[in-house]
């Protein structure tokens, strides 16, 4: 009975730390979501992963993983017009990263890039455009929001996010 006994506990802690190595070793990768791989020797890695379960080698690599839906924001702001009134302006942004960008983004803002990135520009946009415009004429012209989502989508594409949707609300 001692000696099946000793057995036993030779055996269980190799395997305990089999089974622990494998599972860190394991990872999945939700729907709508793409992981970016850091390597503790290389650096991140070029290319995100896709959905699904992936391997890592664990404690040298680690993956970091972004929701890559499209995601609302509101941007709100209060500027002068060109006849110096002041106008109150909320824009509705639908986003998401570059998915061909995603480590760049990892390495460039982190994983906060949407908080980082839309309220700064989406201001300076508005500002800008807003300050070319008379009060009456923001809400009669389609130009203006036009000439909004077009500076906005430039403006992001320096930062490698896709707008997908701009709205004024």
């Amino acid at each position: 009975m001692a000696n099946v006994l000793e057995k036993i506990a030779k055996l269980a802690l190799p395997l305990g730390a089999a089974a622990s190595l494998f599972q860190y070793s394991i990872y999945d990768v939700q729907g709508g979501h793409r992981a970016v791989i850091f390597d503790r020797i290389k650096g991140v890695k070029e290319r995100p992963v896709g959905e699904g379960t992936h391997f890592l080698v664990p404690w040298l690599q680690r993956a970091v993983l972004y929701d890559v839906r499209t995601k609302p924001r509101n941007i709100s702001t209060t500027t002068g017009s060109k006849d110096m009134q002041t106008v109150s302006l909320t824009l509705r942004v639908l986003h998401r990263p570059d998915l061909d960008k995603l480590s760049e983004i990892y390495q460039s803002l982190g994983m906060d890039y949407d908080e980082r990135v839309l309220p700064s520009i989406g201001n300076e946009v508005l500002k800008a455009v807003v300050a070319q415009f008379d009060a009456s004429e923001l809400i009669t012209q389609r130009e203006v929001s036009s000439k909004i989502r077009e500076d906005l989508v430039k403006r992001s594409k320096e930062f490698n996010i896709e707008l997908e949707d701009v709205s004024i609300v």
